[in-house]
């Protein structure tokens, strides 16, 4: 049961990264185009592309990254505090921070990606 609540805890977690990924990619992408002829579909298919596909690498390495510090430092040091889910939820803030942040350099600031 132990084991289940954890897995859990982590699903959340995880959809949690998920969702800080998909809008920092909605604000880099900006809104989607109005279709009205073929190649603004062509575009938009582009757009739902790169929106999912980015999208689900980053909330992926996002969600990796914390689950990993929260196994070997967070659950030792949190243990019986009242603070504990808003200082993990600032932990996965500053995750996502320093990812996105680290995308938007390599992309736009060195042009490596």
């Amino acid at each position: 049961m132990k084991a289940l609540k954890r897995i859990l805890n982590y699903l959340i977690w995880t959809i949690l990264a998920f969702i800080a990924a998909f809008g920092y990619m909605r604000i880099i992408l900006g809104p989607k185009l109005i279709d009205s002829n073929g190649f603004e579909k062509i575009a938009n298919i582009i757009y739902d592309l790169a929106f999912v596909q980015i999208g689900l690498i980053l909330g992926s390495i996002i969600a990796i990254i914390y689950i990993l510090s929260d196994v070997f430092y967070l659950s030792k040091r949190l243990i019986n505090t009242k603070k504990s889910t808003i200082i993990r939820l600032l932990v996965i803030i500053v995750i996502a921070i320093i990812i996105v942040s680290t995308h938007y350099i390599l992309e736009k600031v060195i042009d490596v990606i």
